[in-house]
């Protein structure tokens, strides 16, 4: 550190600054941000998302990761589970660019696959268990998947169609399998023979291999995991849409994608949870499903902080939900509206202790002011929105976790995130004025898998993607979002947007919930 050296550093950082500064006088919502929150984030701490599980892994064994049905599971029994997978899996002798797709429930088995094929150097395709024979047929297609690791109660889709597909390995598991031995076995003899949530099928090989979960981790025991040749730009999921507008097409989310997206959550609920000396003891609640990229998120988040979670494989038994949750204290609840509204229509529900929750998170469809209004009647606790999309890693823009009332907004961008309101023409509209929703980050998505047309027409010039979502921005850099792009009715000439209708009836005396049909919509449309 000789002063020849010293000078120039000096004036490089006093030159980034100003440039900083500069590019934060143009992102007006920083002015919004809770104490603490930092502007951007540095995916650059780890050189891959393997990197983060690693350490996590490491550094939390001891502490618990998940509880499912009463069986815990802790940070090192996920971290030698989700070798062995990998050992199992890179024993395969797959490409080096294989992809496996995961077609789990929320079960402790969804963490070890999602470890175990990130860990052996393979892509992660999640897949809703409750797709039809038709949806999975097209994704495993699309995605190039030749390996699936698939819940049993769900095989029976899988044998449908396996044959019109590439996969070549599938490793299946039941539901008892990570929940003790006496225990599981119990649960997963429930299953099948008590609840007979097991329809029969039959897999045909051709050429395939069925190999039992339980058995492939065995099989990779004892064995090295070969360290796997990945970086930022090595791709980490595809994710897929949900396919309103057609086919559904794979969001290509990369290493530094997931790291970015983690980082921001990370920094977005800190302030939350001020005062919680040791972050390994909270706790959240993991109802909505893993596959799908709002909770996939969550779940990153407690491996990062090394905090666990409660797994609730069917939340739509409420009774029972309601009944995990009055077992411990809980942090944090995501969850869509509807679930917020089934859980307050509950009586046991309204009278648990609320006292440890800090963030109540909306997300994956709209929030309604008077589910809103209600929750924090109810739980003394303010619902906090945020929007965010498979293409971005979850959560794009997101109310400030020190809100003291429902703002019916989308809130502000989360660090390191750029947000624009743009015309057809990928122009900036004037601030208050109504356009499309275009976000930029580092957790945007590289482009969709294969589809290098669909690509082009998602970003515009400027490197913003088009997010097919309406909305206007204010003067303070919060986002309010009018409705979906092509759900906008026409009304004598007017704009009509079914959001803002669902929204007023919300707060009607008796109304729960607000529903729109899709063959309504068309003919207001042509009318």
């Amino acid at each position: 550190p000789c002063p020849s050296r010293g000078q120039p550093s000096r004036m490089f950082a006093s030159n980034a600054t100003s440039a900083m500064k500069g590019a934060d006088m143009d992102r007006l919502w920083l002015k919004g941000y809770p104490a603490g929150v930092p502007h951007d984030i540095k995916p650059e701490e780890y050189t891959s998302v393997v990197e983060l599980l690693e350490d996590s892994l490491k550094k939390y064994a001891d502490q618990p990761i998940s509880v499912c049905m009463d069986g815990w599971m802790k940070f090192g029994e996920l971290d030698k589970l989700s070798q062995q997978l990998g050992v199992w899996l890179q024993s395969l002798q797959l490409e080096p660019d294989a992809r496996v797709a995961i077609m789990l429930p929320t079960i402790p088995q969804f963490a070890v696959s999602m470890a175990g094929v990130l860990r052996a150097g393979y892509t992660c395709v999640n897949v809703n268990p409750l797709y039809t024979a038709r949806e999975l047929e097209h994704q495993i297609k699309d995605s190039g998947a030749t390996t699936i690791i698939i819940l049993e109660n769900f095989a029976h889709t899988l044998a449908e169609v396996i044959a019109r597909t590439p996969i070549k390995h599938v490793c299946m598991t039941s539901m008892g399998d990570l929940l003790g031995a006496a225990y599981g076995a119990w649960i997963t003899f429930a299953v099948r023979h008590l609840a007979k949530m097991v329809p029969k099928f039959e897999i045909p090989l051709d050429g395939r291999n069925v190999t039992p979960f339980k058995k492939a981790l065995s099989m990779g025991a004892g064995k090295p995991l070969r360290k796997p040749q990945v970086n930022h730009d090595s791709i980490a999921f595809l994710q897929y849409t949900g396919g309103t507008t057609g086919l559904s097409k794979g969001a290509v989310l990369t290493h530094r994608n997931i790291i970015a997206a983690t980082l921001q959550a990370e920094a977005w609920f800190a302030p939350a949870y001020q005062g919680q000396a040791n972050l390994s003891k909270l706790h959240s609640i993991a109802a909505l499903p893993l596959y799908h990229i709002f909770a996939l998120t969550l779940l990153l988040l407690a491996l990062r902080q090394g905090s666990s979670l409660s797994l609730i494989p069917n939340p739509r038994d409420i009774p029972k939900f309601v009944e995990v949750l009055r077992k411990r204290p809980f942090h944090t609840l995501p969850a869509v509206n509807t679930l917020f509204n089934a859980l307050l229509q509950n009586e046991k529900f309204r009278a648990l202790d609320f006292s440890a929750l800090a963030v109540s998170q909306a997300g994956g469809m709209a929030a309604s002011e008077g589910t809103a209004k209600q929750w924090q009647k109810v739980t003394g606790k303010v619902m906090i929105e945020g929007w965010g999309m498979s293409e971005t890693c979850a959560i794009g823009t997101n109310n400030p976790v020190t809100a003291t009332q429902f703002s019916g907004t989308i809130g502000l961008p989360r660090p390191g995130i750029d947000i624009a309101i743009k015309d057809d023409d990928g122009n900036n509209v004037p601030q208050g004025q109504n356009g499309e929703i275009c976000i930029k980050g580092p957790n945007v998505m590289r482009g969709y898998y294969n589809q290098p047309e669909e690509t082009a027409k998602a970003f515009t010039a400027d490197g913003f993607m088009r997010t097919g979502d309406i909305g206007v921005m204010d003067e303070r850099g919060y986002t309010k979002i009018i409705d979906r792009k092509k759900d906008m009715i026409l009304v004598s000439g007017f704009n009509v947007f079914p959001n803002e209708l669902e929204n007023v009836i919300s707060l009607c005396p008796g109304v729960v919930e607000c529903a729109r049909s899709e063959e309504h919509t068309s003919e207001l449309q042509s009318h």
